[in-house]
């Protein structure tokens, strides 16, 4: 059975433990994007503050989440307007993640400047739905994808390690916008794939980011992912998320495991 986002987090109950059904799999975990994003959840629903909006995450992925999630969530700190909190997830009594979130509420300043520069790509409606899914885990059909022009393909043999894809939530509907935001941001393979030409195991050690802007709900949002990095099995990857409207909402870090 086919369970989309928008009908697991209506399922989802923080205090009790939550089975992901089976199309949310990425090997032999459970998407780690989604449980960042349960973890988001859990925060809401059983921290009892006003909390201002998210700014900053920090994910550490420490072992395979395979049978059902238990999270346990901790306020480390209230202040005037920063609040931070930490999350924990276990699966089958094991700890599979730690994440450290920051929530910040709008404070007047004199400083303000933008120098982000959107990229200039061809809106995702022109664009056909033919990103390389080939041996693909079940959590990628929970999206619409389709690759910018001139994007370079996972497994293709590239010269240089970059993504850049359109990517749309199925269904999302009646989900948190940031929750949201985070279940999609990491739904692209490792930027490093792309100087592959064939399948390898992958395992997302630690992924960092910042909430530039508040995300609509629903909608296209390019994801951009650039290996700046490969050195002894491992990765170092940047990560963008656009709105359609060129609104920076999210960078971000990953630290990527390549078994190749």
């Amino acid at each position: 059975m086919v369970v989309s986002l928008s009908q697991l987090f209506k399922t989802f109950d923080a205090s009790h433990p939550f089975t992901v059904p089976a199309n949310w799999l990425q090997g032999r975990t459970i998407y780690g994007g989604l449980t960042a994003a349960l973890s988001l959840e859990a925060v809401r629903q059983s921290i009892p503050l006003d909390l201002p909006p998210l700014k900053s995450a920090h994910v550490t992925f420490i072992s395979p989440s395979t049978q059902e999630q238990v999270f346990f969530s901790k306020v480390l700190r209230q202040g005037k307007s920063v609040t931070t909190v930490a999350v924990e997830c276990l699966s089958a009594g094991e700890l599979t993640l730690q994440m450290t979130m920051v929530f910040t509420a709008h404070r007047e300043s004199p400083l303000q400047h933008n120098f982000f520069q959107p990229p200039n790509l061809e809106a995702p409606q022109h664009l056909a739905s033919e990103f390389e899914r080939r041996k693909a885990p079940p959590c990628v059909y929970n999206f619409d994808m389709r690759p910018a022009t001139g994007s370079a393909a996972p497994f293709s043999g590239a010269n240089h390690p970059e993504l850049q894809v359109w990517v749309k939530h199925l269904d999302a509907e009646g989900v948190d916008p940031v929750v949201a935001l985070i279940a999609l941001a990491d739904a692209l393979p490792p930027a490093a794939v792309t100087v592959l030409t064939e399948p390898v195991p992958l395992s997302t050690v630690s992924w960092t980011f910042d909430i530039v802007s508040a995300p609509e709900a629903g909608g296209w949002f390019l994801l951009k992912s650039s290996s700046q990095q490969a050195a002894g099995g491992y990765s170092l990857q940047d990560m963008e998320v656009w709105s359609e409207a060129g609104t920076l909402v999210l960078r971000g870090r990953q630290t990527v495991a390549v078994f190749a």
